[in-house]
């Protein structure tokens, strides 16, 4: 037999799939009106388990995991079109509704923003880009930004979620689980560092250098330039720029902005030290009260799902099947729960679309805890 005679062969049984996927969609409808009638779940967990089963044992075994995964697609599609039949929706499809209605059509010009770190924090320079009149809060530490949105003493607070470079700030994901709070806007701000020191000071004499982990990381290979000086951890780039500016040494050194070192009375002895010149941080606006500000097209949103094979795959597969980006998926370990996480995901879609709200009710249905943590735009 041609080639041509087998894609034939090939065309005749694709449409008589899809002529059967369509029948097998209309008689979920008719499933879906009688479940409302009785006041049924859409999501059946014991009848899908007996379903695949099923599937299994009709299939060739060599076919056997092939048609599993393909009926985990179809019902998963089947729950998706029985809830836009019903329109149904979760609850937190009705609070991101509520959210559209009741949001300010602009994002505030002045507001009172949390910060962590001192002046000169890179935290700020994010702030300046997002608020056109800030009044900052600076806090010693991310938690500390996460408490003063908890108990009002701001309306905002800034903080970083990853580095180009260095990856995640692991220490804010794991502080994301633990609080209550919403994300109004992100901003990826390019970060250039300075080698910053005393007036006076040579790199050659330098013994000491401190900053943020992350900035360190960000400047590893330059700092092997440096095999006798101590590195040093501090809260985040400005505070290691205040701490050598009143040391009085010359031969301690910080790695921050030129901000940092303008702000300071430092010299820069370096700039543009990072290893990966094209050296972006992320960092988010977050909020106690849940805002969704024109344009939101990004949404960030954390899952805990069932313990088993492929609960992560239908996940993905669901985005897949709905034509959803996802931008970023990030997992951390569940504090006290042995080999359990919280999965992370950035999802790029509008907020307004069709496809959204599905995707919302959908993935609430399908995980064990869901939390919502926000739809907004990147400036």
């Amino acid at each position: 037999m041609a080639l041509e005679e087998y894609r034939n062969e090939i065309d005749r049984i694709d449409r008589e799939l899809i002529e059967k996927l369509e029948e097998r969609m209309r008689v979920a409808e008719k499933i879906a009106a009688y479940k409302k009638e009785n006041g049924s779940r859409i999501f059946d967990p014991l009848r899908e388990r007996a379903l695949l089963d099923k599937v299994t044992a009709l299939s060739a075994p060599d076919m056997a995991s092939y048609n599993r995964i393909l009926f985990r697609s179809i019902m998963e599609m089947s729950k998706d079109h029985q809830a836009k039949v019903l329109q149904q929706a979760s609850p937190v499809a009705a609070e991101i509704q509520q959210a559209l209605e009741t949001t300010p059509k602009l994002f505030p010009a002045s507001a009172t923003v949390a910060c962590q770190g001192v002046p000169g924090a890179y935290s700020q320079e994010a702030c300046d880009k997002m608020f056109k009149i800030p009044k900052i809060m600076f806090l010693k530490n991310f938690e500390g930004v996460f408490s003063a949105i908890k108990s009002g003493l701001c309306e905002y607070g800034i903080l970083p979620l990853e580095n180009s470079t260095a990856g995640s700030v692991n220490q804010v994901y794991d502080l994301m689980m633990e609080y209550n709070f919403h994300i109004v806007r992100s901003v990826r701000l390019k970060v250039n560092h300075c080698l910053l020191a005393r007036e006076g000071a040579a790199k050659g004499e330098i013994r000491e250098i401190f900053s943020h982990g992350q900035a360190l990381a960000q400047c590893e290979k330059y700092l092997k330039q440096f095999p006798l000086a101590k590195i040093t951890e501090c809260e985040n780039t400005a505070a290691a720029a205040k701490k050598v500016a009143e040391s009085g040494r010359r031969d301690w050194a910080a790695i921050g902005s030129e901000t940092n070192g303008q702000l300071y009375g430092l010299e820069c002895l370096e700039t543009g030290i990072q290893d990966n010149d094209n050296n972006y941080t992320r960092f988010i606006c977050i909020s106690r009260d849940l805002m969704i500000y024109p344009g939101a097209n990004k949404t960030s949103i954390m899952m805990i799902l069932d313990h088993k094979p492929g609960a992560l795959y239908n996940v993905l597969a669901r985005f897949n099947a709905m034509g959803i980006n996802l931008e970023k998926l990030e997992s951390r370990p569940l504090p006290n729960r042995d080999f359990e996480f919280m999965f992370y995901f950035d999802i790029e879609e509008s907020v307004y679309s069709e496809e959204f709200i599905h995707m919302i009710n959908q993935l609430d249905e399908m995980s064990r805890e869901f939390k919502y943590l926000g739809s907004y735009s990147e400036v």
